[in-house]
């Protein structure tokens, strides 16, 4: 793909993920996209086929961009307890970032299998991600700790969907919270002789 052609492709995605992010993927038309990108609206079809394949691009993106971000962020720490606190911040402040374009996760194309099956890859390479962590601390279960710490992070970041006025300080108080939690908290269970660990 050419200079040009490269820069076209990017001024679509970005413009569709501020469209789909403020309107939603049903409001969205793909003039209003290529209105926004500043190019022909035929001229959009020459980089995706429909309106699915654009969202398509867009999330991969999206989510691309965050594995990365937490690739770079987690090599920069060098301990346990600092990359534990990395993951909850990165994730966290993902959606705080995001929270004027909520329509993103909750106005998506249903039932498409395509997404459903990228965003199945995409969760489960998040989650080989915290597994590596865990593991290189000695975690004994890394696959549930992992899972069990996504999902306190997922729980919390509904807060920032569903309340406008949450602020970056709500999003640092529930980062440093959530990481302070589980590092005290499940790390130290690692630890607990059976006699005294409760009944499962």
């Amino acid at each position: 793909m050419g200079s040009a052609s490269n820069d076209k492709h990017t001024s679509i995605l970005d413009a569709a993920y501020g469209l789909f992010g403020s309107a939603g993927f049903y409001e969205t038309k793909m003039s209003q996209v290529a209105e926004q990108a500043g190019i022909a609206k035929g001229t959009i079809y020459l980089y995706f086929k429909n309106k699915e394949e654009l969202f398509m691009a867009v999330t991969q993106r999206d989510c691309e961009g965050f594995l990365k971000q937490l690739e770079e962020k987690l090599g920069a720490e060098n301990n346990l307890n600092g990359k534990l606190a990395v993951i909850a911040d990165h994730h966290l402040f993902y959606y705080y970032d995001r929270k004027q374009h909520t329509k993103l996760f909750f106005r998506a194309p249903n039932n498409n299998p395509e997404l459903v099956a990228y965003m199945t890859q995409f969760i489960e390479q998040y989650t080989q991600a915290v597994m590596k962590v865990l593991l290189e601390g000695g975690a004994t279960e890394p696959e549930l700790m992992a899972q069990s710490y996504i999902g306190m992070l997922d729980r919390l970041k509904m807060d920032i969907l569903f309340h406008p006025d949450f602020t970056a300080d709500d999003a640092r108080k529930r980062s440093l919270f959530a990481a302070g939690l589980f590092i005290n908290g499940a790390m130290n269970a690692l630890h607990i002789p059976e006699a005294e660990a409760p009944p499962s």
